[in-house]
């Protein structure tokens, strides 16, 4: 199914670099944007709900949608399996409402392959320091972890030019108004 309605925003980028901050602010300035909400295996976490920070399904459940193609996107991660369902995308973009993903480097690839018309933004921070920075002040993951996440964030951050634009997070407000001008008008990224 070709949606060709609303626009499709893919917002990715190196773990730290602050996607959930900016998108969240983007969110609240336009509420009439979509968020899209990834579907899980992982079990939920005190506090979340189905449905709301994400969609919580079983190996099998999480199986069918991968052979039915009712994935935009998907990825392993720490033991766990991501995606995108594909079934609300479209429904909200045929309605008219603008979507924002906010996925990883790896999914933002695959939405390129099968949505040729999703627009691609890649956050980067103002400077590695910056970055590193950010993932060791969380104090939330032991050594290993914050270094596997730099590992991680210097692959992604080489990826930067696959993407249609780069926004750089030095001023969240800033680079939130940057990502509002982006959806509202995303044949102004391309040229």
């Amino acid at each position: 199914m070709t949606v060709s309605a609303a626009p499709l925003v893919v917002v990715s980028g190196p773990s730290g670099v602050g996607k959930s901050t900016v998108v969240s602010e983007a969110l609240s300035r336009d509420p009439g944007i979509w968020l899209s909400v990834s579907a899980t295996t992982r079990p939920p976490r005190t506090g979340e709900q189905d449905g709301r920070e994400y969609f919580f399904v079983s190996d099998e459940g999480f199986d069918e949608l991968v052979a039915t193609e009712g994935l935009l996107e998907w990825a392993a991660f720490a033991g766990n399996r991501y995606g995108t369902p594909r079934g609300p995308v479209d429904e909200r973009r045929a309605a008219g409402t603008p979507v924002l993903l906010e996925i990883e480097v790896q999914g933002a690839r695959q939405v390129r392959e099968r949505v040729p018309g999703a627009l691609l933004v890649f956050l980067a921070p103002p400077s590695w320091e910056v970055l590193e920075a950010r993932l060791t002040g969380r104090g939330t993951e032991d050594d290993a972890a914050v270094q596997r996440r730099l590992t991680a964030a210097r692959e992604e951050l080489a990826a930067a030019d696959e993407f249609d634009v780069v926004l750089v997070n030095a001023d969240v407000k800033e680079c939130a108004q940057a990502l509002l001008r982006l959806v509202a008008d995303p044949t102004s990224a391309r040229p």
